[in-house]
């Protein structure tokens, strides 16, 4: 019997995240969790004051993240998961900091709780991370054509492309199986997306994996 199983899909705005974890879970029989939409209280807030309301938004965003993650880890079954619960901390409030949203007093309060939890939290079996270019990434999202997403800027995607590669080069809680996405179409492409479980499952049995190009 294969034991249970925990992967996470990890990746920019528009990359494909909730495409992929639907087709594998279509094909790998285990059960999909979409990115939670919970209603943010502090959000509207947070618009009109970013500096004032950003640290209570991102500690409503990492509780609500942190509970999701033990209800995966609870799962009887295998699990795919859009969004890992790293990304709020490791990449959307270190934007807000690094962009002047976020004080360094709050900031450092919200890493300190973010790696305590994380220490007693464990972590999937699997990170899978879709790597994109901006001009890629805005295609999608342009064909996608949600009215929210319409004036996310370039400036905005490269920032967050960057702080993804850089946590991706830190990350060593567990594996990490990267995906080229501007050249594996696994929506169109059969064989890429053959190629994409392939690598998965030979990630998980602990074999030496090629990147992907």
């Amino acid at each position: 019997m294969i034991n249970k199983r925990f992967i996470a899909i990890a990746g920019n705005v528009g990359v494909g995240k909730s495409t992929l974890t639907d087709l594998l879970s279509q094909r790998l029989g285990w059960m999909p969790f979409p990115e939670a939409v919970d209603e943010n209280p502090y959000l509207a807030d947070f618009y009109v004051d970013m500096p004032r309301w950003s640290f209570h938004s991102q500690i409503y965003f990492l509780s609500r993240r942190l509970r999701h993650h033990r209800q995966l880890l609870d799962h009887p079954t295998s699990v795919v998961q859009d969004r890992s619960v790293y990304e709020d901390a490791e990449i959307f409030a270190r934007n807000l900091y690094t962009q002047g949203a976020m004080d360094q007093r709050d900031y450092d309060s919200y890493r300190e709780l973010y790696e305590v939890l994380t220490l007693f939290l464990p972590p999937p079996d699997l990170v899978v991370y879709l790597k994109a270019s901006v001009d890629t990434l805005l295609c999608r999202i342009k064909g996608r054509g949600r009215d929210y997403e319409r004036d996310i800027s370039p400036v905005y995607l490269e920032q967050l492309n960057a702080l993804y590669d850089g946590w991706i080069e830190r990350f060593d809680l567990c594996p990490v199986l990267t995906i080229p996405a501007d050249h594996l179409n696994f929506v169109e492409e059969p064989q890429h997306l053959d190629l994409i479980i392939d690598k998965i499952l030979d990630k998980l049995s602990g074999k030496e994996v090629v990147v992907l190009e």
